[in-house]
């Protein structure tokens, strides 16, 4: 059965139709990036994804990586696709020019990441955190540092890393204990141990950059007291080259339930006493500086998700078409009757058409958010610039967070479409399905997400933000309401809106209230809730799209295309969203019951 690693069409249509692709490049001035080479470059990276990445699927999945007396070697499959991402420059479509990238609309870059994560996540691990630490580095680095290091960590040449978690310090950031103490000539001698170190060593790249948090001697407690280090692999010496070895070493990796081919590190520093850093910014910032590559993290991360879904949904779709089992529902007393490819059974076509609705729901929330972003950085005023800033702010961890868990909700549901075969290993559904698992875990898991929504992005600007996000929902429900086809899916959206803001109200007073606690314990389910009301708006929006598409009697084939927009619109809001209005009526109940509940009740004992 051949793999298709990601909808084409339904690419264009989002990038190009729903959101107007071509009018927000032309807006931010990407001089030579038209829509025909916009798409050449799509085109070019499906064909290396499928035919050069794609084959190391599997092969990495079962090899993993080798750890041995500190060193990582990634599976050999790897090493060719690898230079091949870095000479193609594949890895820095989208970074600015002035960092080595290609400055391609973020639109196009997401798209081309779509393939290449679909094809093998683990093996894209290694370049996709590269641009994100380079980032700070040009925000925040000296000259010099730009100069090191910037450009030959976008261009793959150099790896990149994060290094935050501690045995003692996960979520609870302030309560790391790596140190670092200030040496006579500028640098700090950095002591301490990190966990859970995506790509922190390997045998891919010729040296790792780790940006490094740690406490100065004598810094306040807390997260107030926290700076961040350039730590590199290998120091570097005045003229580029590589110089001695650095004083922090892997000390193990991870066996884990998915993404095998990543090397997830366990990094110690200093245990020699030489361990040399450089602080990146002022000291005490670390949190500040971090968070621009963290926030650019979560959206690779939901992303990430909404890739291995649509891969894992497509195979499931290809595999109930090609799959005979079973006569047609309306034939079921004939014994005689012909088998039927399973795309015919009612609850089979049911649960497609719930993937579909999610996967297409996602990927219109994750361009719509890029779309934001990009508007943010060509704004031609500083109070439009301020306002994608916030919203993009708002709707990062609801983006992080939903396409995580849906992402692995759909490949669960594609396990259950190919039968016991999904749960076998002769098909990629279930390594999706293990792999896809993280993406609610690292770089901040469900919980942090829901808390940083209820406790600094609702309420952000007096609620002014969470009021703009509304008022484009019932923008798009109004427009629907216009037509007769889609007049009650328009006003079901409006009613999930007015829903939502209800709940928001109440969630937020009761956060800033005695009952703080109660208000907490309900933060996720609202995120979700959140979450569902994005869906149905984005659906919507697809739906008044291809509904005006309709209008021009386009082919037989994008008629089909358009025609399934609006019944996948209609399925989500109808059948999927009461679910979400009844997550909005609980938080409007605001049982106490999972903060009264006495510890020794939960049992386990």
């Amino acid at each position: 059965m051949a793999q298709v690693l990601a909808d084409r069409r339904d690419i264009d249509f989002v990038i190009w139709e729903q959101m107007n692709g071509e009018d927000v490049i032309k807006n931010g001035n990407y001089i030579g990036f038209s829509r025909k080479v916009c798409d050449m470059m799509i085109t070019e990276a499906r064909k290396l994804a499928v035919n050069e990445v794609l084959p190391t699927l599997q092969d990495g999945d079962r090899r993993g990586v080798v750890f041995d007396k500190g060193e990582v070697k990634v599976p050999a499959s790897f090493h060719h696709p690898y230079r091949l991402l870095k000479e193609g420059e594949w890895n820095s479509v989208s970074v600015p020019e002035e960092m080595g990238g290609q400055g391609a609309p973020r639109l196009i870059g997401y798209a081309i990441e779509e393939y290449f994560t679909a094809a093998n996540w683990s093996l894209l691990s290694y370049q996709s955190m590269n641009a994100n630490a380079a980032k700070m580095i040009h925000i925040y680095g000296t000259p010099e540092q730009k100069a090191i290091y910037v450009e030959k960590m976008v261009t793959g040449q150099w790896g990149g890393t994060m290094l935050l978690t501690e045995p003692g310090a996960g979520s609870d950031v302030g309560a790391l204990e790596t140190a670092a103490v200030k040496n006579a000539d500028g640098t700090y001698s950095l002591t301490g141990n990190k966990i859970f170190i995506t790509s922190g060593e390997h045998d891919l790249a010729e040296n790792i950059i780790h940006p490094v948090l740690a406490r100065v001697e004598g810094a306040p407690p807390g997260t107030k007291g926290i700076s961040i280090f350039i730590v590199p692999k290998y120091l570097v010496n005045d003229d580029g080259s590589l110089g001695e070895r650095n004083d922090i070493v892997c000390s193990g990796v991870e066996e884990k339930m998915g993404i095998h081919g990543s090397a997830t590190c366990s990094m110690t520093i200093g245990a020699r006493g030489h361990c040399i850093g450089y602080l990146l910014g002022q000291e005490n910032q670390g949190m500040k500086v971090m968070f621009h590559m963290m926030n650019g993290m979560r959206m690779e991360v939901g992303h990430s998700g909404l890739s291995q879904a649509s891969a894992a949904y497509l195979l499931a779709v290809n595999y109930a078409r090609e799959r005979v089992q079973g006569r047609d529902i309306k034939s079921h007393g004939d014994r005689s009757a012909p088998a039927v490819p399973i795309i015919k059974h009612p609850d089979v076509r049911r649960n497609l058409l719930k993937m579909k609705s999610y996967v297409n729901g996602m990927r219109s929330f994750f361009y719509y958010v890029t779309t934001i972003e990009m508007r943010t950085s060509d704004a031609d005023s500083e109070a439009e610039r301020q306002l994608n800033e916030d919203l993009l702010s708002l709707y990062t961890p609801v983006l992080k967070e939903y396409l995580a868990v849906k992402g692995h909700d759909v490949c669960i549901q594609a396990i259950q479409v190919f039968g016991g075969a999904g749960y076998t290993r002769d098909y990629p559904v279930e390594q999706y399905a293990r792999d896809a698992k993280i993406h609610s875990i690292f770089e901040g898991a469900s919980g942090i997400q829901a808390m940083d929504l209820l406790a600094r992005k609702l309420g952000k600007r007096n609620g002014q933000v969470f009021d703009a996000f509304l008022k484009e929902v019932l923008k798009v429900a109004t427009e629907a309401k216009k037509t007769d086809a889609l007049a009650g899916l328009g006003e079901r959206v409006e009613t999930a809106a007015h829903r939502l803001a209800k709940a928001a109200t109440l969630i937020g007073r009761t956060a800033a209230s005695p009952l703080v606690k109660v208000a907490f314990a309900h933060s996720l389910p609202f995120l979700h809730a959140m979450g569902d009301t994005i869906m149905a708006w984005m659906l919507l929006w697809r739906a008044v799209t291809a509904n005006e598409k309709l209008a021009g009697n386009p082919k037989k084939k994008d008629r089909t295309f358009y025609m399934g927009q609006i019944k996948t619109a209609e399925f989500f809001i109808r059948t999927l969203l009461p679910a979400g209005l009844g997550v909005m009526d609980a938080i409007l109940d605001s049982s106490d019951a999972a903060i009264e509940i006495e510890d020794d009740a939960f049992g386990g004992l």
